[in-house]
């Protein structure tokens, strides 16, 4: 700032300054000019005793008791003893540019100190001297009892300011503690924390609290990332961080839960883990690499963008239930002598979850393990429906000659009242040629073969899209309410139809296992049943593929199962 007021006003220019309280100093008798040997340029006027002064510190108006300054120490205008404007920014030199930082580590600056900034990661930041610019701390606690000319900001962390800060005092995740001789010239602002303020500290831009009070485990957190993050491992054998070990109960018992509940699921995906440990991983893999692909050729066909979040929640859910298979496998692995006798799989989840518990407080191998654990589940939940997409196309090929399980005579099958020779009276033709085939029943329908997830998932893409024009065509503001239409349309369409749109397109029909008619009761249920297995992280449609009749949870809810029908449907 001082190099540009130099250029903007040389010592020839001076007559051009405003003296406060003393009108326009002409240049001429009775003023001088001086160059000191700083660069600093020094006018005084002896007829009215004006003086200005222009150097490395900004410039400076006197006039008897009237006095203007404005430099890096802010601005101020007083007349006769009295502050008209005053405004500080508390900006010091910077000497030699000294920056204190520090990384893994605290750092202090003593008091008496200078220094431009104080900056501490998974480290305290403590400044009780002056600091020309912020005093920041990431993963740590800020304390600052001296002069800060810029802002205070903590991360993750509790901030006290018992000094005096030129901006903001600003702290995320933690609390915001103001001491009596606090002074913060620009706001108090606490994110997921509180404000707590001495009666006599002073804020002249006001306090701005967002979500207020929804976070008081700074400590905690410095805690756990000094003692567990630092050392890469998740947990340690410290009660400071015993919110971490609650967080790991919750999800081991969560673990549990979806053992207890999808037990033939876990089961056929540990299996395929025991024998095909090095094809799991290879799917894990496989699959990273090709999810940007996936995701491009989604957005590049347009309508394949409304399928993202079907997308990204398949995937959630086979990371989520993968670690409940690697979990299962590795308690499995320790119980493989008891494995014939019945032992039901949330035992081999409770083991192995026991173990990875163990195994995470250990240095490195902690992180190396949780890694380890979630590639190997991902990939084994992958390769498992690999396996079945394999397994349900081998079954429908020998099915098919035969007519789909008894839809009309094998090829080459000669009628029941065919003479000898194989052909068929002529009257037996015609009428053949002019009968339609019956409707099959709805018992007979539900013999058919399942339909497995990716058809049924392309079934549901095509009445997504369709869905989506249709109620950006009436509302013409996008697709709110969405889901509640594609409910809706699904459950008139199952009444009525038996199928929708994208099922008649897949050749797939919804029946009842008990082979009644689908009801209103039934298809409305179903509707419902399905919003609780998209809720799940998707887990309700992901089951479709471990399942053996093939069912979402909403088909079990409903009591209903999908098959492949031997022929396309029309909508009338």
């Amino acid at each position: 700032m001082n190099k540009v007021l130099q250029s903007l006003l040389p010592a020839t220019a001076l007559s051009g300054l405003l003296a406060f309280g003393g009108g326009i100093v002409p240049a001429g008798a009775g003023q001088a000019a001086v160059i000191s040997a700083s660069g600093a340029v020094t006018t005084v006027s002896h007829h009215d005793a004006t003086e200005v002064q222009i150097g490395s510190h900004g410039i400076n108006v006197e006039n008897g008791s009237s006095h203007i300054r404005i430099g890096r120490n802010g601005v101020g205008i007083t007349d006769n003893a009295s502050a008209i404007v005053t405004v500080h920014d508390h900006h010091h030199s910077c000497p030699d540019d000294q920056e204190l930082v520090s990384v893994f580590h605290s750092v202090r600056l003593p008091a008496g100190k200078s220094a431009c900034d104080v900056v501490s990661v998974f480290g305290n930041s403590v400044a009780d001297g002056d600091v020309s610019d912020s005093v920041v701390a990431i993963m740590g606690n800020l304390q600052a009892s001296g002069r800060v000319a810029n802002s205070t900001v903590s991360v993750f962390g509790d901030s006290s300011v018992n000094g005096s800060v030129g901006g903001n005092a600003v702290a995320v995740f933690g609390d915001l503690k103001l001491g009596p001789t606090a002074h913060i010239h620009g706001q108090a602002v606490d994110v997921f924390g509180s404000v707590q303020r001495d009666p006599g500290s002073v804020i002249d831009g006001g306090t701005a609290n967002i979500m207020s009070g929804m976070f008081h485990g700074a400590a905690g957190l410095q805690s756990w990332s000094e003692h567990c993050l630092l050392l890469g491992r998740l947990l340690a054998p410290r009660l400071d961080i015993g919110w971490a070990w609650g967080v790991a109960g919750v999800l081991l018992l969560f673990y549990a839960l979806l053992a207890l509940l999808f037990r033939e699921g876990l089961q056929k995906s540990i299996q395929t883990l025991d024998e095909h440990p090095g094809a799991s991983l290879l799917a894990a893999v496989a699959m990273t690499l090709l999810t940007p692909v996936l995701m491009l050729a989604l957005v590049m066909t347009v309508v394949g963008i409304l399928a993202i979040p079907l997308f990204w929640l398949a995937l959630l859910g086979a990371g989520i239930f993968g670690r409940v298979v690697a979990l299962g496998w590795l308690g499995g692995r320790i119980l493989r002598g008891v494995r014939g006798g019945g032992v039901h799989p949330v035992l081999y989840v409770l083991l192995g979850g026991v173990i990875a518990l163990a195994l995470y407080m250990v240095p490195v191998l902690g992180f190396i393990v949780y890694a380890l654990i979630g590639t190997l589940g991902f990939g084994a939940v992958i390769y498992s429906l690999l396996l079945a997409l394999r397994a349900a196309r081998s079954a429908a090929a020998p099915a098919a000659p035969a007519g789909f399980a008894g839809f009309g005579p094998a090829a080459g099958t000669v009628p029941p009242h065919a003479p000898e020779g194989g052909a068929p009276p002529p009257e037996a033709t015609v009428s053949a040629a002019a009968t339609p085939p019956p409707a099959p029943t709805p018992m007979e329908l539900a013999t058919l073969p399942r339909a497995g997830f990716w058809i049924r998932m392309l079934a549901l893409l095509i009445d997504l899209v369709l869905v989506s024009f249709a109620l950006s065509a009436i509302e013409h503001h996008g697709t709110d309410g969405l889901l509640l239409v594609l409910a809706t349309y699904g459950a008139l369409m199952w009444k009525l139809r038996g199928t929708t749109v994208g099922g008649i397109i897949c050749h797939l029909r919804v029946v009842r296992i008990d082979g009644q008619p689908v009801s209103w009761e039934t298809a409305i249920l179903r509707a419902l049943g399905c919003f609780l297995s998209l809720i799940a992280a998707g887990l309700g449609f992901f089951w479709i593929a471990f399942d053996r009749e093939r069912q979402a949870w909403h088909d079990k809810i409903a009591g209903t199962v999908v098959v492949l029908t031997p022929k396309t449907q029309g909508l009338v």
